[in-house]
């Protein structure tokens, strides 16, 4: 399957680990030049970027954080002036509030709206403003792919704190108007909702927890970063002829997460 991404200009966001970095290396297998994005962790995406590059690709390193759009748009306009253009964006960067995932221990009443607004303004309208950002370039070129980062909560639902999951619900009904409004140049744009995913950046997992997370799965088994990242890049690639406005879940997403209960 010719992916047509050789020398292609991906924007990677959020890319300095777990399923952004393994979406990162695997453009970069496929011979793409990669800006890998992070907020915090500059040595983290350094590394990544020297893997893509051992890996056959080019890397360039940007700062983008989610809490100041401002550099969203800096950071594409860095990579457009670098190689000149850009071909795929995938808006993986999150905001998550804290240290991790939200805490459904927190009651939906005990959440201040303030917290809602920041959840809501990096996730969901960070991920609009890239799309904003790259759009005018892959019109100039008539073809663009966008793929948009989610969460089976998104559907799945979660107790507690609602910010997060609405959030990434919103991305869904933002992928639908983006492929209206890019179809008609070349522009196609999707979702990935990946389930319970194993990543280099989650906390360590009791391995029983884990089996009874795979045992609800078709396969029997939790996807890794890797996996999440081939789906990434079959979508945000030539081999996707025309699949577009659809949210595309990863076989995780069966799996309901320990708090959410049989």
């Amino acid at each position: 399957m010719d992916t047509a991404l050789k020398d292609r200009v991906v924007l990677v966001t959020g890319a300095s680990t777990g399923i952004g970095a393994a979406t990162a290396r695997a453009y970069g297998q496929e011979g793409a030049r990669v800006a890998v994005t992070y907020r915090s962790s500059l040595e983290k995406a350094e590394q990544v970027a020297s893997e893509l590059e051992a890996a056959g690709g080019q890397a360039l390193v940007v700062r983008l954080d989610l809490e100041d759009l401002a550099t969203v748009e800096e950071a594409a306009r860095t990579v457009i002036g670098h190689w000149g253009g850009i071909d795929v964006l995938v808006a993986n960067a999150v905001r998550w509030g804290g240290d991790g995932p939200p805490d459904p221990s927190v009651r939906f009443e005990d959440v201040p709206l303030e917290e809602w607004q920041a959840m809501i303004g990096a996730n969901l309208i960070g991920a609009a403003a890239q799309a904003r950002a790259v759009l005018p370039s892959m019109r100039s070129r008539g073809w663009g792919r966008i793929v948009l980062i989610s969460s089976s909560v998104a559907e799945e639902g979660l107790p507690g704190p609602g910010p997060y999951g609405t959030a990434k619900s919103g991305l869904h009904g933002l992928a639908r108007g983006l492929a209206w409004e890019g179809g008609r140049d070349g522009i196609l744009v999707n979702v990935v909702a990946p389930g319970f995913t194993l990543t280099d950046s989650r906390p360590p997992i009791p391995e029983a927890v884990t089996d009874k997370l795979a045992a609800g799965t078709p396969t029997r088994r939790l996807s890794d970063a890797d996996d999440v990242a081939k789906l990434v890049v079959f979508l945000g690639s030539g081999a996707n002829g025309n699949l577009t406005g659809e949210v595309v879940r990863d076989g995780s997403s069966a799996a309901r997460a320990p708090h959410v209960g049989p």
